[in-house]
């Protein structure tokens, strides 16, 4: 299993980027996974239903299963926030795992950046960044690619994905 981030400022277009690079991903035979970090508290359930109500009683863990899919929701109830090696831990074996967000780990990424955002560039503080997908013109020796070339962003992102071993042997170095 590889793994690439994209990080950016809000409003970059990460997710619609993403939107458009895993059917790529897909039609070049790749099975693909996504870990988004949300910065908010976020609910993936519907307040009054059974799983929502087992998870308001107290329950660590709640799994809620169907013929289309199953979920797991797990509270953390005053605990850390898992860090990405320990998430990426529970992640069925696919190709390619996308992690969107995450900006302080330090993972490899494909930085997000859009122009009309008026952020500035995150890769001149964060060495983790190993290219970048943008509309804007950028003075660096990295990589970039525009923000709509599907194809060299989604090359730029295979080039640069690490395996999860060496995520993980990175990490516990960085400890």
């Amino acid at each position: 299993m590889k793994v690439i981030g994209l990080a950016g400022w809000s409003g970059a277009g990460k997710t619609t980027l993403l939107s458009r690079l895993i059917p790529h991903f897909l039609q070049s035979g790749l099975r693909v996974s996504v870990i988004k970090h949300a910065h908010h508290s976020f609910d993936v359930d519907v307040p009054g239903k059974d799983s929502w109500v087992h998870r308001q009683s107290g329950a660590t863990e709640v799994l809620v299963s169907s013929g289309k899919r199953w979920a797991l929701m797990h509270e953390l109830r005053g605990a850390a926030e898992p860090r990405l090696p320990d998430l990426l831990g529970k992640l069925s074996p696919v190709d390619l795992v996308v992690v969107e967000g995450f900006k302080s780990e330090s993972h490899r990424k494909i930085e997000v950046h859009r122009e009309a955002n008026g952020k500035p560039l995150l890769f001149p503080d964060d060495p983790a960044i190993s290219g970048i997908a943008t509309d804007a013109a950028v003075k660096t020796l990295l990589p970039v690619a525009h923000l709509d070339d599907i194809p060299a962003v989604a090359a730029m992102m295979r080039k640069f994905a690490i395996s999860v071993e060496d995520l993980l042997a990175r990490s516990v170095s960085e400890s």
